[in-house]
C-alpha cells in the first residue's frame, strides 16, 4: 500500500541570523485549528488501512497482550515495617499503590484506573510520611501528568479532602508530625502570560485539612522561570530544609533554611551538581564537584561550605548513580558499563562487600530509610520482569510471573567515528543474517540501561535482534560523557548510533534493508537525525513522540527547559548548531528516505504533536514513504493503560514487519 502522499503547505521563510529558513507546513503547528484536525484525521485513516490489512497485526497484538498481563512491579520505599510500593497484577490496565506491613499481606491502597470510564487516570507519583501514617501522591488523566495532590490515611485507606491541582510530577516532603508538608506546584493557566504555566514551578506549604488557596509560597518566587525546584527533604527535628533545583542537566543550585528563616544558597554558580538530603538529622550529599564520576559527603548544616564537606565515600572508576541509607548499613548503586553493581557499606562509608545482581541487569528502585533495617531491591533486565529482592540477605520479596523465554543477551564494543568506545546490548541469535531493529537515547544524562522490554519478544521470537547502543550524552560513564553528547557536540551523538548501524551491517548481522531503527523522544530526534544523514543505511525507521523541528522547538509545551541541553535558536551560534542536524530541515528532495511511522499524542504535555505532524508532511512532499499515528487521550507515554500500550506496540511491529526485508526475500549472492 502506498504511503500518503503530503501538499506543499503555505511556506513560511524567515531570515535567521542570516539564514533564510524555509517552513512549508508551519500551519500544522496550529494542532486545534478544524483543517489540521481534519488532515491529522485523513492521515490516521491511512496509516490504520495500512496497519489493519496484515494479517500479523492480531496475532502480534494477541501476544503482546500476553506478555504486558504479566504485570508490572515499581519501587518499594520503606518506613520502619511497612513497604510502599507499585504494583499492575495481571489484567490491570494501570499500576495501584499498595502497602505490605509485618504480617506479610498487602493491601492496595490507590487505584487510580476506575477513576476514569477508558482507565487513563494514572498514578504518576507518591510519598510517604516519614513514620509512613500517610501518603501524598498525584493523579493525572489522558497521559497529561497535569497532577492533582491528594492524601490518605494508610492505616483505613481513606482518602482525606484535600486536593490540590497542577502539581505535575510533584516534588513533596512532610514536616515532622505530618500535620503539614512542602510541595512544588505550577501557576494555574491565568495566572500568568499564556504558556507560563509551563515555568515557575515554586515550593508551597500545605496545612493538612486546609484548601490550595489557604497554602503560602515558601519558595522560588526569585527563581528564573526556568529554574526547577527538584527535591525538597526536611531534617528529623523540623529545624532544617535542603530545595535542590535543577538548572539543565549538568548543573543546580542547593539552598538551606535554619527553622523559619530564609533560604540560602549553599551550591551554586558552578558547572556541577549536588543532591543533598536529610537521613534523619544528618545532611548527606552526592555531587560531582571534583569527581566526575560522583562521590558522597557529609555536609554539616551549621557550616555547609565545600570547604568544610566530609568524604563519605570517593570517587571510583565507575558511576556512582544514588545511596540509599537503611537503619545500620549504607547501599551504593553504581553503573559498570552500562549495567548495575551493588556495594553494602557501613553507615561511616567504610566497604563490606558487594551484593549479588544477575549480569547484564538494573536496578530500577532502591527503597532504604533509615527507620528500616530492611533494604528493599527492585531489579530487571531485557528478558526479565522485575523482581524485589532484600539486598543484603538476597531474601526475595516479591515478583512476577517469568515467562520461557530462550534468547541470549550479551554486550558487545565497537569504536564510533572518532574512534570512541562504544558498548551495545545484543537481545537474541547470536550469529547469522536478520532483520535487526537498533535503538538508542543518548541525551539529558539518562543511562540507558538492560529494563524489561515485553514488546521485543515476538521480534526476538521470529528470528529478530535487537541492539541497544550506548551513547555520549547519557549518564552511563559520568558527566565527561553527557557534555561529549549535548550543545556543540550533539553531533557525535548521532555518529555513535550510525558507527553502531555500520558496525551491525559489517558484522553481517543484517542489510541496511533489513535495520530498522526506533527511538521516542530525545531518541525520536536521534533517529530522525540517523535517517536525514544516512537514509541509505536504513530499511525503517519509528519515531516516537519526537522532537524534530529545532529551530522552533523551543516555541512549545515545556522546551524552554531543554535550551540547556540542546541550545537555543535565539543565539546565532547554537543557531548553526541546530540548523546543522534539525531533521525536519535536513530532508532532502529526491533522496531515498526508509520507510517511516512517527507516533504522537494529543496530550502529550512534554513534546509538542507538531514535530511528527510538519516531519510527517515535509517527507510524504519529498516523495518519501511517511505515516503518522496521532493517539487521542493519550500522552509522552506516562500512564498509558495496557489496553493502549497494546495497541500502540502491535502497530509499531506490525509495521516493522511489513517494511523491512525479510532474509527470505534478499537477493541471492546480497
Amino acid at each position: 500500500m502506498a504511503a500518503p502522499t503530503g501538499k506543499t503547505g503555505r511556506e513560511a521563510a524567515e531570515v535567521i541570523h542570516g539564514v533564510t529558513v524555509s517552513d512549508h507546513f508551519r500551519h500544522l503547528e496550529a494542532g486545534s485549528d478544524p483543517k489540521v484536525r481534519s488532515w491529522v484525521a485523513e492521515q490516521n485513516r491511512c496509516t490504520r488501512e495500512l496497519l489493519d490489512a496484515s494479517p500479523r497485526r492480531a496475532e502480534l497484538a494477541n501476544r503482546l497482550q500476553e506478555l504486558h498481563s504479566l504485570g508490572a512491579l515499581g519501587r518499594s520505599v520503606m518506613r520502619g515495617e511497612q513497604r510502599f510500593f507499585t504494583r499492575r497484577h495481571a489484567g490491570q490496565d494501570q499500576a495501584s499503590l499498595y502497602v505490605m506491613d509485618g504480617s506479610g499481606v498487602e493491601r492496595c491502597l490507590v487505584d487510580p484506573a476506575p477513576l476514569t470510564p477508558d482507565h487513563t487516570s494514572s498514578l504518576d507519583w507518591w510519598a510517604p510520611s516519614e513514620d509512613g501514617s500517610l501518603v501524598c501522591f498525584g493523579i493525572s488523566e489522558g497521559g497529561s501528568e497535569d497532577s492533582r495532590l491528594h492524601l490518605l490515611e494508610t492505616a483505613g485507606g481513606r482518602w482525606l479532602p484535600d486536593s490540590i491541582p497542577h502539581c505535575k510530577l510533584a516534588a513533596v516532603c512532610f514536616e515532622p508530625g505530618s500535620a503539614a508538608l512542602l510541595y512544588t506546584r505550577y501557576p494555574a493557566p491565568g495566572s500568568v502570560a499564556a504558556g507560563e504555566e509551563h515555568y515557575h514551578r515554586h515550593v508551597w506549604r500545605h496545612m493538612l485539612g486546609n484548601v490550595a488557596e489557604q497554602d503560602v509560597r515558601v519558595f522560588g518566587e526569585s527563581l528564573a522561570a526556568t529554574d526547577y525546584p527538584a527535591s525538597i527533604s526536611i531534617s528529623a527535628d523540623g529545624r532544617w530544609t535542603v530545595i535542590e533545583v535543577q538548572q539543565g542537566w549538568d548543573r543546580n543550585q542547593v539552598f538551606l533554611r535554619d527553622g523559619g528563616g530564609e533560604f540560602l544558597p549553599i551550591f551554586r554558580d558552578l558547572p556541577h551538581r549536588l543532591h543533598a538530603w536529610f537521613e534523619g538529622n544528618r545532611l548527606v550529599g552526592l555531587t560531582n564537584l571534583a569527581a566526575p564520576n560522583y562521590r558522597l559527603v557529609d555536609i554539616d548544616p551549621e557550616r555547609p561550605d565545600l570547604e568544610a564537606w566530609q568524604e563519605l565515600v570517593a570517587e571510583s572508576e565507575h558511576v556512582l548513580l544514588e545511596a540509599a541509607f537503611a537503619r545500620s548499613a549504607l547501599i551504593l548503586h553504581y553503573l559498570v558499563d552500562a549495567a548495575s553493581r551493588l556495594s553494602l557499606h557501613r553507615l561511616d562509608g567504610a566497604w563490606e562487600r558487594a551484593l549479588q545482581l544477575p549480569d547484564l541487569s538494573t536496578v530500577s528502585g532502591l527503597g532504604a530509610h533509615h527507620s528500616s533495617p530492611c533494604v528493599p531491591v527492585t531489579v530487571e533486565s531485557f528478558l526479565s520482569p522485575p523482581r524485589v529482592i532484600e539486598a543484603a540477605s538476597g531474601h526475595l520479596l516479591a515478583e512476577l510471573p517469568v515467562p520461557l523465554l530462550d534468547h541470549p543477551v550479551r554486550q558487545e564494543r565497537l569504536r564510533s567515528a572518532d574512534g570512541t568506545r562504544l558498548p551495545v546490548f545484543l537481545i537474541g541469535r547470536r550469529s547469522g543474517r536478520g532483520q535487526v531493529l537498533l535503538t538508542g537515547y543518548g541525551g539529558f544524562n539518562v543511562s540507558r540501561t538492560p529494563q524489561w522490554w515485553p514488546s521485543i519478544v515476538p521480534f526476538l521470537d521470529s528470528g529478530g535482534l535487537v541492539a541497544v547502543a550506548t551513547l555520549r550524552g547519557g549518564g552511563e560513564f559520568g558527566e565527561a560523557w553527557h557534555r561529549a553528547g549535548r550543545l556543540e557536540q550533539k553531533q557525535n551523538v548521532f555518529d555513535d548510533f550510525l558507527a553502531a548501524a555500520e558496525w551491525l551491517i559489517s558484522q553481517g548481522l543484517c542489510s541496511p534493508a533489513e535495520l530498522g531503527i526506533m527511538g521516542g523522544s530525545n531518541g525520536g530526534l536521534l533517529v530522525g537525525a540517523a535517517m536525514t544523514q544516512r537514509p541509505d543505511l536504513f530499511g525503517a525507521v519509528v519515531c516516537r513522540v519526537p522532537l524534530l523541528d529545532m529551530i522552533r522547538y523551543e516555541r512549545f509545551r515545556v522546551a524552554r527547559l531543554w535550551a540547556a541541553e540542546y541550545g537555543s535558536a535565539g543565539d546565532p551560534e547554537q543557531f548553526r548548531w541546530l540548523h546543522a542536524y534539525s531533521p525536519y530541515h535536513q530532508v532532502r528532495e529526491g533522496a531515498q528516505y526508509p520507510a517511516a511511522l512517527f507516533l504522537t499524542a494529543e496530550e502529550d504535555s512534554r513534546v509538542d504533536p507538531m514535530h511528527a505532524l510538519k516531519m510527517t508532511a515535509r517527507l510524504q512532499s519529498a516523495g518519501a514513504q511517511a505515516w503518522l499515528r496521532v493517539e487521542e487521550r493519550a500522552g509522552h507515554g506516562q500512564g498509558k493503560p495496557v489496553s493502549k500500550l497494546v495497541e500502540e506496540e502491535a502497530d509499531v511491529w506490525t509495521f516493522l514487519a511489513l517494511k523491512l526485508r525479510s532474509p527470505a526475500a534478499a537477493p541471492a549472492g546480497e
